[in-house]
């Protein structure tokens, strides 16, 4: 599973750590590869935003990770990619291959109340952006590997 986002510091590093989180939690983690990647370059090499770090250290769970880009490669070694809104959708359709495996698909869509689009917050003010895309991802891994067991 590979989580996109526009520059990999904020909204994708929180849904990588929540669902190797909760994989961890349900016994599975070892039966997936879990990663995030930007389609900005702008971030490349740097540590979460620190909202980002702070939010996941307040649930306890564990966040080490590095922007990078997504590569077309990506979209043959992963079983699923995931945006968090429309934009990040449209830019990874650009940079995948002709012929990919992977099912491209909104995080959002497996948010059991129905919040399809998980919102950017890094040019929010305070921590307010970060817990609900927190909250969002937690609704959303769940009720993804409900349905992926």
């Amino acid at each position: 599973m590979l989580v996109d986002g526009s520059g990999n510091i904020c909204r994708s590093p929180i849904a990588e750590a929540v669902f190797a989180h909760i994989a961890k939690q349900r016994g599975v983690l070892d039966q997936w590869v879990i990663d995030s990647a930007a389609t900005g370059d702008w971030h490349v090499g740097c540590q979460p935003d620190k909202r980002a770090r702070n939010c996941m250290k307040k649930y306890g769970i564990e966040m080490n990770h590095k922007a990078r880009l997504v590569y077309e490669d990506d979209f043959n070694n992963f079983d699923y990619v995931f945006g968090m809104d429309e934009n990040n959708i449209n830019d990874l359709k650009e940079i995948a291959p002709r012929s990919y495996t992977a099912k491209l698909e909104l995080l959002g869509k497996y948010d059991p109340e129905g919040e399809l689009i998980i919102e950017d917050p890094y040019y929010d003010r305070g921590d307010e952006g970060f817990e609900k895309v927190y909250e969002q991802c937690i609704r959303c891994c769940n009720n993804f590997l409900d349905k992926n067991p």
